[in-house]
């Protein structure tokens, strides 16, 4: 019991916090490669445009494409919103640069306090920019509308 704890108190030493890192959601890698579930535009006037305005693209892992099907998202499914800016050029809307990548990983255990999900964004795309500072509190509580379908806004298209 004792070399456990005294290992567990190095590990939180050499870590910083072994909550911190156990809570975090990771960079999707990859995940361009991953099921394409949607896309869409919010305009200007929307309610949700600041901060959200731009092309949406959604991606879905494996597990996460099989809790759009069934309904029930297992451990580690994992959900992408890719969000870009959009310029207006030739009658098109055509992407911008990226404004961020927001991620759900499904963990019941882990992130109990926020549904079962953990959620994080990365500013510009850019992995070592976080921005979720509140423990997903402020996403989960957006998602809580939701609440029937897993805290999850997108659909599988027919």
């Amino acid at each position: 019991m004792k070399i456990r704890s005294l290992f567990l108190l190095g590990l939180v030493l050499l870590t910083g916090s072994v909550t911190a890192a156990g809570t975090s959601v990771e960079y999707p890698e990859g995940f361009r490669t991953w099921y394409h579930v949607k896309s869409m535009v919010i305009q200007p006037g929307h309610p949700l445009e600041d901060p959200f305005g731009g092309i949406h693209h959604i991606y879905a892992n494996y597990k996460a494409l099989q809790g759009l099907k069934s309904g029930d998202y297992p451990d580690g499914a994992v959900l992408v919103f890719d969000l870009l800016d959009y310029q207006s050029s030739n009658n098109a809307l055509v992407e911008g640069k990226r404004k961020l990548i927001g991620v759900m990983e499904r963990d019941a255990e882990r992130f109990a306090a926020t549904g079962g999900w953990g959620f994080e964004g990365f500013g510009g795309g850019d992995p070592s920019k976080r921005l979720v500072t509140d423990g997903g509190q402020g996403c989960y509580g957006c998602h809580t509308s939701q609440k029937d379908s897993q805290f999850v806004f997108s659909k599988l298209r027919d």
